[in-house]
């Protein structure tokens, strides 16, 4: 039998626990600012024309240290093709961090920071109430149209097949519009 204590802590749990569902893609990419630590804020519009490869990274985790590897590794592969990666710090005192990321990992793209942690939620239609799984990687054709967005749990991005899969996904993303790829969790 089932103690009444149990029965009360699960409906509580079910009760603030927001449902999860599938985050709107295909999706037009609203303008994004990333600030550069030369003090010259990049816009991700620079970009129209380019698929993009947005990475929202924190620099001390591991799984996003990875993924930046695997990406460092695809950019000068596919730019001649049209791609452009692009990193955003998003942890507290990125600004101090982000030269010391760039120092040791040397990414072949431009890596800034954010401090407006909202925008970043927003853009990535992710619920508030949620903490984010990094790192969160959001796939942007040569329209602007968001094809593909996945957190850092997702099965694309486990440590043994994230190379390959990231490898992939740049290549659907540089064919050109498919059907939408990628889950990230938000309250219905």
């Amino acid at each position: 039998m089932v103690s009444p204590r149990v029965i009360a802590v699960l409906a509580l749990t079910l009760a603030v626990t927001p449902i999860a569902r599938a985050v709107d893609l295909p999706r037009k990419s609203p303008e994004f600012t990333i600030r550069m630590n030369s003090g010259k804020p990049l816009q991700l519009s620079q970009y129209k024309g380019q698929a993009v490869v947005l990475a929202f990274i924190l620099t001390t985790c591991p799984h996003c240290q990875k993924a930046i590897a695997c990406l460092s590794k695809d950019a000068p592969e596919f730019a001649p093709r049209g791609l452009q990666v692009l990193a955003v710090a998003v942890e507290d005192g990125a600004a101090q961090s982000v030269p010391g990321f760039i120092h040791r990992f040397n990414p072949p793209f431009p890596v800034g920071f954010t401090s407006d942690r909202a925008a970043v939620v927003d853009y990535l239609q992710h619920p508030r109430a949620v903490i984010p799984h990094m790192p969160m990687l959001v796939f942007i054709d040569k329209d602007g149209i968001i094809r593909a967005q996945f957190e850092g749990d997702a099965p694309i991005l486990e440590e043994k097949v994230i190379e390959e899969n990231l490898h992939k996904q740049i290549e659907e993303l540089l064919k050109g519009p498919a059907p939408a790829k990628g889950v990230a969790k938000k309250p219905s």
